[in-house]
């Protein structure tokens, strides 16, 4: 086995809403889908997402598209309006995503 950072097999899209986050991991090839549902977790995520106070981390699986969606609550400092933090939503936030770690053959 060997390390690599998710963004090796996936891409990512997102978007905000309030003091929500939407990331979508997708991989680019249909056979890294099953490495994305074993080891992209809602535990996971929510690890990589505790330093700015997210809550509840709620993971749908969307196999048609070899995509998981993820919804973050409570990570955007109040949402973009209410927030003083110079762009640390929607789009920037699905790189710290794609940094995680995962295991590959």
């Amino acid at each position: 086995m060997t390390e690599i950072a998710l963004h090796e097999i996936a891409h990512a899209r997102t978007g905000d809403k309030g003091n929500r986050l939407n990331v979508s991991v997708i991989a680019y090839r249909a056979a890294d889908y099953p490495i994305l549902v074993e080891q992209v977790t809602a535990e996971r995520v929510k690890a990589l997402f505790a330093g700015r106070g997210a809550g509840q981390v709620r993971r749908y699986e969307l196999p048609l598209l070899k995509a998981l969606n993820f919804v973050i609550d409570d990570v955007l400092e109040g949402g973009v309006n209410g927030s003083l933090n110079l762009d640390g939503h929607g789009k920037s936030l699905s790189f710290l995503v794609l940094t995680l770690p995962i295991q590959r053959s």
